[in-house]
């Protein structure tokens, strides 16, 4: 039975010019931009169209909200003072991550289906759109399978728990679950990204190590194992560090819990390493290298949850001046705010098909696919995290002061919007990175001249563009040019995806907008573009 609707005329006035937001929806059929780009990176409409229409119901956005008001809790101690070190979730948490787990969002892109990525990242940018925390630990599970690779005990004997599809929070070991997680804790004090500063230590304890020493960052800390970095007599080393052992906790003590910005659903604890059983991953003195495969699916996820980010945040600022009225028009129809929004449905629309188009060549198989593919990753990650900050923030100024409301769902995106920046390689990291790669790997600049050529001929600002970045750039850029560098390719990246397979007027708006006539610095301070056909992708005009 629907719920009886609030009253509206009260005791001292009549509420009127107040829209009302709808909070729930199909995400998969209500957004024909993931549709268009999902399918242009071969994802399985099947699957996302199931998973949208279920995260998108009135139920998993409560559970989401939820979660996101009772927090974890940590219980170090049990009441006689023995240590218990586990952290306590809202019944809320566990029903989300028991979806998204059924649903495969860390086991679909293992399972051999074509398309596996693509299908895990669009799943990601679903997700994010109704709780972004519950995707570290499914996040995490899912970019780990590669590094298990390096063991082949290790990964027969936890690789079928991890995408079993079954959730199991027990407090129990891993072959008495139907199912696990895994998460990784590398970061210490004095190191930060630099992971070779590394100072936790690991000594033998017959086939297996024990660790002694501090992490400093470790989010999803009920998860079943961590992967983790120590010094071994042999340099520094990969190791996994099983939660639960088979007859008591594993040394792993939580000193506390993360006041964090946002992503607070999601438990961030400081622990240390007290003499812990843990297993090597991979030789001594590779532990880098074992574990450098995990960052490419790391920082997909981060560009599309930017993505999803981006979208929750002006579905609901659309909705809201789509139906306010002020000076008696609607104040979508003014055409300052009407250009406004249009400018950020383009930077939204942007960062989703550049990250589903990095999601394809992860599914692809050739050398120089495998190799454009974390260049494209990277480029995604820049670019879309980048852009997330300013285009929640504008979002909630559209609203004014109903958006800067907790209940709007605004405040909890804007915290969450620096995140996907920050995690696993800050943009200058990234930058570098995009350096490296093309200087290192030639394939990967082969594929990228390629892509960037099949857009040519099609879209005026978009040739003159590309012409002017090689002439600006005829060799690879310095070290102190890289952001520059970076932000001029992925943005012709991403107009040479939409030229290809978004509607023209989106694909030609983008690339006058951002790569074409001078705009000035703010949103909306651009030139005129077909507004009509780039709201259209957002909301039903």
């Amino acid at each position: 039975m629907p719920q009886l609707p609030p009253r509206e005329t009260l005791s001292t006035h009549e509420v009127i010019n107040q829209p009302v937001l709808k909070h729930d929806g199909d995400l998969w059929t209500s957004d024909p931009a993931v549709q268009t780009h999902a399918g242009a990176a071969g994802a399985d409409p099947g699957t996302l169209a199931s998973y949208g229409e279920q995260m998108g119901s009135a139920v998993m956005r409560a559970a989401g909200q939820e979660a996101q008001r009772h927090l974890p809790e940590l219980r170090a101690f049990d009441d006689a003072g023995r240590r218990l070190d586990e952290v306590i979730y809202g019944s809320a948490y566990h029903t989300l991550l028991k979806v998204g787990i059924a649903a495969g969002f860390s086991a679909v892109a293992w399972e051999g289906a074509g398309g596996g990525h693509a299908t895990h990242a669009a799943m990601v940018y679903l997700t994010t759109q109704v709780e972004p925390g519950i995707c570290c630990p499914m996040t995490m599970t899912y970019a780990a399978i590669p590094a298990l690779e390096a063991s082949d005990d290790l990964f027969a004997s936890w690789v079928p728990k991890l995408v079993s599809r079954a959730y199991d929070p027990a407090v129990r070991p891993l072959a008495q679950k139907s199912g696990a997680t895994l998460s990784v804790a590398m970061t210490e004090k004095q190191g930060g990204s630099d992971l070779s500063l590394t100072s936790t230590r690991a000594t033998r304890d017959g086939t297996s190590y024990r660790l002694r020493g501090h992490k400093y960052y470790c989010s999803a800390p009920m998860s079943d194992g961590f992967l983790t970095l120590a010094q071994t007599s042999g340099g520094l080393t990969a190791f996994l560090v099983p939660r639960w052992l088979e007859d008591r906790r594993n040394g792993i003590d939580i000193l506390r819990l993360k006041d964090k910005l946002g992503n607070r659903a999601n438990a961030t604890v400081e622990i240390e390493f007290a003499d812990a059983l843990a297993h090597r991953l991979g030789a001594e003195g590779a532990g880098l290298a074992t574990l450098a495969s995990m960052a490419q699916y790391t920082r997909l996820d981060a560009a599309l949850a930017a993505a999803g980010l981006m979208r929750a945040a002006l579905v609901q600022a659309t909705q809201w001046a789509g139906q306010r009225h002020v000076s008696d028009h609607i104040l979508i129809d003014q055409p300052l705010m009407r250009r406004v929004l249009v400018d950020l449905t383009l930077d939204w629309e942007g960062s989703l098909a550049l990250g589903l188009y990095a999601a394809r060549f992860l599914d692809a198989t050739g050398e120089a696919d495998s190799a454009f593919a974390r260049l494209a990753v990277a480029l995604a990650k820049y670019l879309n995290t980048r852009a997330c900050p300013s285009v929640v923030c504008e979002a909630m100024e559209v609203m004014g002061g109903a958006g800067y409301i907790e209940e709007s769902g605004l405040p909890m995106l804007y915290r969450e919007a620096p995140l996907p920046a920050i995690w696993d390689g800050s943009s200058n990291v990234l930058c570098l990175d995009v350096l490296r790669l093309l200087r290192d790997t030639p394939l990967s600049g082969d594929v990228l001249s390629a892509e960037l050529g099949a857009a040519a001929g099609q879209v005026s600002a978009y040739d003159t563009a590309l012409s002017e970045h090689i002439a600006r750039f005829p060799r690879l850029a310095e070290d102190a040019q890289a952001r520059w560098f970076t932000e001029s390719l992925a943005t012709l990246l991403t107009a040479s995806v939409l030229i290809r397979y978004a509607p023209e007027e989106v694909a030609e708006g983008y690339a006058l907008t951002r790569l074409g006539k001078p705009r000035g610095r703010t949103t909306g301070a651009i030139p005129s573009v077909d507004e009509n056909a780039i709201l259209s992708r957002l909301i039903a005009l």
